[in-house]
């Protein structure tokens, strides 16, 4: 069976320049042609950006854009942020900068949701539970991009949960707000804790689980992982405010 990835996280290990451009342009080109339309460019390591790195960006974005897909930065730097406004690439791509990460206020218990819905998921038939939330996040006013990512995003904690689950089954709950989307995948295993500021254990490079969490926290405003509050099992707690 062949597989093709929908999102992948693409570290850049040097700046972004003329000498490197044509390095990362042939990986996005591979990625689109197994036909990724997610890419998330990890700056932690770009301390500068030259004209043909910012013509790549731009280029790359518009052509993964015109396939129905997105491209957006993480971990930029202020310098690179700052040459990224100033070619206005900030207007037209998400690009988020190290240690920005916005702290979300939580919700008044006196707020109650505009609707809430709990599905079960079946875990020989996640692609099920994958339309269900789609039809569900229609009706929310999320940008395409916000709503991809979202549904991605889920997507990592449903499949999660399927290696943890028992005979029950996965709960999702889905509650729509005013100003976000709250949403509870629930397993019925052993039960685990992650600290938000905690992160997942490191894997190995040719590992092909274990990337979940910080996937997660790259898609959505809000993760946090924890023991169920009765019974057994985990709850991945999802917030993705609307904008």
């Amino acid at each position: 069976m062949r597989t093709k990835p929908n999102i992948v996280v693409l570290s850049l290990s040097s700046d972004l320049d003329v000498t490197t451009v044509p390095a990362v342009r042939r990986e996005v080109e591979s990625l689109l042609k197994q036909g990724c339309l997610r890419i998330i460019l990890n700056m932690a390591d770009v301390s500068y950006v030259d004209s043909a790195g910012m013509s790549f960006i731009m280029c790359a974005l518009r052509r993964i854009c015109a396939m129905g897909g997105l491209m957006s930065l993480t971990n930029v730097s202020q310098p690179v942020f700052r040459g990224l406004s100033r070619m206005r690439l900030v207007d037209f791509m998400p690009v988020a900068r190290v240690g920005a990460r916005e702290h979300i206020a939580p919700l008044d218990p006196r707020v109650h949701p505009l609707w809430q819905t709990t599905f079960r998921v079946d875990p020989t038939a996640l692609c099920t539970a994958r339309t269900r939330l789609d039809e569900l996040l229609a009706s929310v006013p999320f940008s395409n991009d916000a709503r991809f990512d979202l549904k991605l995003a889920v997507g990592e904690a449903i499949g999660n949960a399927a290696d943890h689950t028992c005979e029950g089954g996965i709960l999702t709950t889905v509650a729509a707000y005013a100003d976000r989307v709250i949403i509870d995948v629930a397993d019925c295993g052993a039960g685990y804790t992650l600290a938000d500021d905690e992160e997942p254990p490191e894997v190995s490079c040719c590992s092909e689980r274990g990337r979940g969490v910080k996937l997660m926290r790259l898609l959505t405003d809000a993760v946090s992982i924890s023991v169920k509050p009765s019974g057994k099992g985990t709850v991945v707690h999802l917030v993705k405010l609307v904008r």
